[in-house]
């Protein structure tokens, strides 16, 4: 028989009358072992309600656990997934700093490449000027010795005999000049 049709309880057993016939059993020796069967029915029964409740808490313990571990393995996956990203963009905002640091470092090197261009050309334009001023005052220079050893070579104007114009042209003379019409740093 199956479990699905018979079900026997310790009531079940005590209860039943096994009717009386001629040359029957012992009925005393039915009715204790009957007795014997409905107790051990019952010390299984209170067995099996117990081995079921520790298996509903067992049951119930490994339920959670499994929670436990599926929130556990959601976590680690949430957590590997946070990490995989952060690093990811980590990466990318060190990437965009280099990149930006680069742009900028190239504006800096552009911008004082510049600055050693317009400076080298404003060096060159005065040295263009230094020259120019010194071959203009090299020039002038060089007139005014030439002009100097002219003078110097030329002989002395000759002097007019003295006239009534002579007391105009005296008159009219630079004030360096002294009374004989020569300069006076010469005379000394």
């Amino acid at each position: 028989m199956s479990d699905d049709v018979f079900h026997l309880t310790p009531v079940d057993v005590r209860r039943f009358d096994f009717g009386s016939a001629l040359r029957g059993y012992d009925k005393a020796r039915v009715d204790e072992f009957r007795d014997q069967v409905a107790e051990e029915l019952e010390r299984l029964t209170r067995a099996n309600a117990e081995l079921e409740a520790k298996a509903k808490g067992f049951h119930e313990q490994l339920r959670a656990f499994r929670e436990r571990d599926k929130a556990l393995n959601d976590a680690l996956i949430t957590a590997q997934q946070l990490r995989a990203e952060t690093r990811e963009q980590a990466e990318r905002e060190a990437q965009l700093i280099l990149r930006e640091a680069r742009a900028e470092g190239e504006k800096v090197v552009e911008e004082a490449r510049r600055t050693v261009r317009r400076l080298e050309a404003q060096v060159d334009a005065l040295e263009r000027a230094r020259k120019a001023y010194l071959a203009h005052w090299r020039s002038f220079t060089e007139r005014q010795i030439a002009e100097l050893r002219a003078a110097e070579e030329s002989p002395p104007p000759e002097r007019p005999a003295p006239s009534e114009d002579a007391g105009v042209a005296r008159e009219k003379a630079p004030s360096w000049l002294d009374e004989g019409g020569h300069d006076e740093d010469e005379a000394k």
